[in-house]
This record gives structure tokens, C-alpha cells and sequence, in this order.
């Protein structure tokens, strides 16, 4: 079954990384997700990749790469640091990276002008993931994402979509329909956030809700709501073959059988 699963880990240094990335060895997870955001930006998600690449390359990685993260001085000099961390990468096939603008676009320097800078490149031979967010023109009046996505798929340097968290399944299902129509000629592997609810998830996302990220109030006020949508959330992953990427805390045997419990259908 974890072969169908992600798993995004979350940690402040290296000794938390090593704990947590050996409890995924006793576990058998093998499928893992580095993001690059909060503590683990610049010096620490350097050091994390190396850190893995010498200790546990035996791990399947996609490294989350923010390019508001780690813009560092200009573009210049941002864009370089990127192509070194992916000639870097291309000698392990166990790593992938899921190229993200950020939560703060760069003028000049996010997703869509990368991968136009990318394909003159010579001698490129991996391919990226790009993020999308199903909810942005409905509950944010945001119409871009859909531009974007075309623009970025037309570089033909994609080979995943993972998509953004959110409560409503019919904008989901609308979005994929069309993902699927523009990419049809492209063979694409999805991946889905998944979160698995809790009193305290519900708690800090009402006291500091995360930017374009949209959960419905029928979830945020009613524990059980959340969980008969999480069960419906899942159910429509596996239908549309897209693979659930975990982003709750799953570091210790009851939260991780609490996360098996919602996939208990894959088993």
C-alpha cells in the first residue's frame, strides 16, 4: 500500500529529519516528500538534500523547490543556484522536484519563467512536477492558474501535477476534467494533498488560515463533516488515479494508523 502514498515530512533540523526518516524505514515508507517552506529553506534544505543524498539514498525524494525561498541576491544568481541543484539531483533517479513559485511570486523569476529559461537549456534530462490549485478562480477571483498551467505544460519539461488542498470536490473534479483535456498527449502522474482532520488541525487553521488554501465551514465546524469529506476525498483519488501525498503529522504508530485508516480501500 505505500507504494500508492506520499508522505511530507516536516522537521526543524537535521536530527528531526534522521528520527523521522527512520521511523519511515521501520514503517516501510519509502515515498517521500521534502517541502520548502517555514524553517526548511536555504541553508537547511541544502543541507537536507545532501544530508539524504549520502545517508539514505535508498529513498524515493521529490523535493518541494520554492523559488521565493530560495531566491537569493537577483535572478541571476537565484537561477544558478536552481541549475545546480538540479544537475545535482539528475544524478540520483530516486529524486524528483516539484518546481513551486512560491507563496510570494518573484517579479520575473517564478514557475512559468523558469521552465521558459530551462528549455534553452542544453543537456537537460529531467523533467519537473508543477503545483496547481483547483480553487483559485472560484473562491479567490484569481483566473491565472489556468493560463499558467498551459503555458507551463507547453515547455514540455512536466511530468506531474500535484494539487492544492481544498474542500470542494465538483471544482476539483471540474479542474482535473480540464487538466486532462489540454495534457492529453502528455503522460502526466498526479498527486493530491491530503490532510487528515483533527481538532487541533481545525484549531490553527481558524486562528491563521494559510494563503489560497480554501476548507469549507461545514469542515472547519464539525469534526465529523471533515471526516465523511476526507473518506469522499479519497475515495475520488483513487478513482481519478491520483496519488494521495500526506501532509498531516503520520511520525508515530497512532498517527500513521490513523492515516491507513482513511486508505483502509487501498488495502
Amino acid at each position: 500500500m505505500n507504494n500508492n502514498i506520499r508522505f511530507e515530512l516536516s522537521f526543524k533540523n537535521i536530527s528531526q529529519l534522521d528520527n523521522k526518516l527512520n521511523f519511515c524505514k521501520l514503517n516501510n515508507i519509502n515515498n517521500i516528500n521534502i517541502p520548502c517552506k517555514g524553517l526548511i529553506k536555504k541553508e537547511l534544505f541544502n543541507s537536507t538534500f545532501k544530508y539524504i543524498s549520502e545517508n539514505y539514498s535508498e529513498f524515493n525524494v521529490t523535493y518541494h523547490y520554492s523559488l521565493y525561498h530560495q531566491y537569493s541576491k537577483n535572478k541571476e544568481k537565484s537561477y544558478h543556484d536552481f541549475l545546480d541543484f538540479v544537475n545535482s539531483s539528475q544524478t540520483n533517479k530516486n529524486y524528483e522536484i516539484l518546481l513551486v513559485s512560491g507563496s510570494n511570486k518573484k517579479k520575473n523569476f517564478d514557475s512559468v519563467d523558469v521552465l521558459d529559461y530551462l528549455k534553452k537549456e542544453k543537456n537537460l534530462k529531467v523533467k519537473f512536477g508543477i503545483a496547481y490549485n483547483p480553487y483559485l478562480k472560484k473562491f479567490y477571483n484569481i483566473y491565472s492558474e489556468r493560463e499558467r498551467f498551459e503555458r507551463k505544460i507547453s515547455t514540455g519539461l512536466i511530468n506531474s501535477i500535484w494539487f492544492q488542498y481544498g474542500t470542494d470536490i465538483k471544482v476539483l473534479q471540474n479542474e482535473v476534467t480540464y487538466l486532462k483535456k489540454v495534457a492529453k498527449e502528455e503522460k502526466l502522474n498526479l498527486f493530491g494533498s491530503l490532510f487528515i482532520p483533527s481538532k487541533q488541525f481545525i484549531a490553527r487553521f481558524k486562528f491563521r488560515p494559510w494563503k489560497e488554501v480554501y476548507i469549507s465551514k461545514k469542515c472547519l465546524y464539525s469534526l465529523d463533516n471533515f471526516f465523511d469529506f476526507t473518506n469522499d476525498l479519497v475515495g475520488f483519488y483513487k478513482k481519478n488515479n491520483i496519488t494521495p501525498v500526506i501532509e498531516s503529522d503520520f511520525s508515530s504508530s497512532e498517527k500513521l494508523d490513523s492515516v491507513y485508516s482513511f486508505l483502509e480501500n487501498e488495502r
